[in-house]
């Protein structure tokens, strides 16, 4: 035994002098290196809590479950490298979090206005998980669905429809705000501004519903909307229509809400997905929906306008469905975005789920990517990327295989942070190398894109804003790049250190 260890001694002094020659040999020093462009993408994905699509799976799990269900969201997110979220908080006229305007919705206990038992604030948790994944959260609201026909529990007493009935209509199977009602507007302005100012979100989101979609009566024939008393008192007597003063209605509460927002925290972003048809004939082979003329909803004219910082109309159809085609839709509405504003199109992801094969969807993406004027896309719906997907592990090995930032709006903001201080903390000569960093503009910084080139080779990472040093577990990269990203996507000048010899 005593030869073996005499034997091996060389070899281990060797082995220790060539590590602390190393180490004296090979330092990082400051460079100037100028890395890959890194991806520019919204790449998100929308979480439905009415009626359960998404979740909670079911009404009436445990908080603990609840978390759980959530984290395995953020993980499957995080993993397929997803930078925003679309969180619904606000079904109709109820609260995914605690508010004193709405009652809890039912879709979280089984029961409207009771909170969870332990009590959490599901919108702060799913914020704080989202924002350690660096990715954004964006509150989705419904502004004026008051009451859906899923629910099965009975309306608690301070829901809307109890407290101000006078605000409220019955519409088919639904309870509906009354857009033309001024009282309505500031109602559900409040809500979303209570969030605005008391959560750490992203963005503010609202979909397609407005005026509703058409509700039969017995017949089958299409009811019309019965806010005849909010006509009389704020519409007849004008020079509008009726659809002209429901349309106005409309625009008037997206442009205000777009402006209380920026009023309140100008970083905050603003998106609404409307039906992906403004009108037939636009361009000229599109048939379909009508969502001007039914649902008042004149959405070319926000985005005209620049109501809006990110735009998301669903085209929820194929490429080759000429009469509704995806990519004839997506060109036309490239054409009306004249402010320059995010255009990320809605993704009928949950298709390839039986009708469609994954790789529609991933045309999809490829034609989003070189069509001028587009910024990204968003899946319809979170579960049609969850484990067990087939469209998820086709994006995973392909399209999402490197991260992506979220796109700059440097209509709100285009200063850029400072540069950071990159400096390495330690090394053991081949692996395992910690770098630390910092910024003076730390409290703006919503992300860190590191990047690292190996063997001639650059990769890229996206690290929350609150990270402040990250280990690299392989051989030690060659040169490191640390760039501050701040709430409005702008990127900090770099920092650089490369391996001296």
């Amino acid at each position: 035994m005593k030869n073996s260890i005499i034997q091996l001694l060389p070899a281990v002094l060797f082995a220790l002098w060539s590590g602390l020659a190393g180490l004296q040999a090979a330092t990082y020093q400051p460079a100037s290196i100028t890395p890959p462009k890194p991806a520019r993408e919204f790449r998100a994905a929308w979480v439905a809590t009415v009626a359960n699509i998404d979740w909670p799976s079911k009404p009436g799990l445990s908080t603990a479950d609840q978390k759980a269900e959530l984290l395995a969201i953020l993980d499957r997110a995080a993993q397929l490298k997803l930078n925003a979220l679309i969180f619904q908080v606000r079904p109709a006229c109820d609260a995914l979090y605690p508010s004193q305007i709405e009652p809890w919705s039912e879709y979280l206990t089984g029961t409207m206005g009771k909170a969870p038992e332990p009590f959490y604030d599901p919108l702060a948790f799913v914020i704080e998980e989202a924002h350690k994944r660096a990715i954004e959260l964006h509150a989705w609201f419904n502004p004026y669905r008051a009451h859906h026909n899923s629910a099965k529990s009975s309306i608690s007493a301070n829901h809307i429809s109890k407290t101000h009935p006078q605000m409220v209509r019955q519409y088919g199977k639904f309870l509906w705000l009354d857009p033309g009602e001024k009282d309505v507007q500031d109602y559900s302005l409040s809500v979303v501004m209570d969030v605005v100012k008391r959560y750490d979100i992203d963005g503010v989101h609202f979909d397609d519903y407005f005026y509703p979609y058409k509700e039969p009566d017995s017949a089958g024939v299409d009811l019309d909307f019965p806010d005849d008393a909010s006509w009389k008192r704020f519409g007849a007597g004008g020079r509008s229509s009726r659809d002209d003063w429901r349309r106005e209605n409309v625009n008037a509460f997206i442009e205000r809400v777009y402006k209380s927002i920026k009023a309140s925290k100008p970083w905050v972003k603003f998106g609404v997905s409307p039906f992906g048809i403004w009108r037939p004939g636009n361009p000229s082979q599109i048939q379909g929906y009508d969502a001007f003329a039914k649902l008042y909803a004149d959405s070319r004219k926000w985005l005209a306008s620049g109501w809006i910082d990110y735009f998301a109309p669903q085209l929820y159809w194929a490429i080759e469905d000429k009469e509704h085609s995806y990519s004839a839709l997506l060109k036309w509405w490239a054409q009306q975005n004249s402010k320059s504003r995010l255009l990320v199109p809605g993704l009928d992801s949950t298709k390839t789920r039986g009708k469609w094969k994954p790789d529609e969807i991933v045309r999809q993406i490829a034609f989003t990517r070189k069509q001028h004027a587009a910024s990204g896309h968003i899946h319809w719906n979170m579960k049609s990327l969850m484990n067990n997907s087939s469209l998820a592990e086709v994006l995973e090995g392909g399209l999402y295989a490197q991260p992506a930032l979220v796109p700059a709006t440097p209509w709100l903001d285009n200063s850029r942070p400072s540069q950071p201080q990159l400096t390495l903390q330690s090394t053991n000569s081949v692996s395992r190398a910690t770098f630390i960093w910092h910024s003076a503009s730390a409290d703006q910084i919503s992300s860190w894109l590191i990047q690292t080139r190996t063997g001639g080779k650059w990769s890229t990472e996206v690290l929350p804003g609150k990270t402040t040093y990250h280990t690299f577990q392989g051989p030690n990269p060659d040169a490191v790049v640390v760039t501050a990203i701040d709430r409005s996507g702008n990127a900090s000048p770099s920092a650089s250190l490369e391996l001296r010899r």
